[in-house]
């Protein structure tokens, strides 16, 4: 995992490869509870017989879950110490190139694509990209927009 310490450090590992997360299985459940919180209850996600016979095999998550799992998995490859206040500023670009099969297994890789000063804060651009394991196309690709105050 990589650890920041300081506004300097990440700025000096703009447009470096911070490292990929571990692998994470999409249950149906996730699904269930996700479509549940945002009321989306299409059958290509909550109901998996017409899903198995739709145009994947089989139901698929949310395109919002998927991205929504991008903080999750990106803790896993990098954090930040004496931080005062961090908070999510935005998203630039979001891409779902691949739909995600319920039981398929996910991971983020994740580069610094910039840094830039807003402020008193440091607004770092995150490119992660969510693999699907055995899979040639991502399932997202997003340009997350980070800011932190030390």
């Amino acid at each position: 995992m990589r650890v920041f310490a300081n506004a300097e450090q990440i700025h000096a590992a703009k447009g470096e490869k911070l490292g990929s997360s571990e692998w994470r299985t999409i249950t149906q459940q996730q699904v269930d509870q996700f479509a549940a919180a945002t009321d989306d209850h299409q059958w290509i996600h909550v109901d998996p017989e017409r899903a198995a016979q739709g145009p994947f095999g089989g139901p698929i998550a949310h395109g919002f879950l998927t991205l929504s799992l991008v903080s999750a998995l990106n803790a896993e490859i990098y954090r930040f110490e004496g931080v005062r206040m961090g908070i999510n500023y935005g998203l630039n670009k979001v891409r779902f190139p691949s739909p995600v099969l319920v039981g398929s297994r996910v991971c983020a890789h994740t580069e610094l694509a910039d840094v830039t000063q807003a402020g008193e804060s440091v607004q770092l651009t995150l490119a992660t990209t969510v693999a699907i394991e055995g899979s040639d196309k991502p399932a997202c690709v997003a340009e997350v927009l980070s800011r932190l105050a030390f």
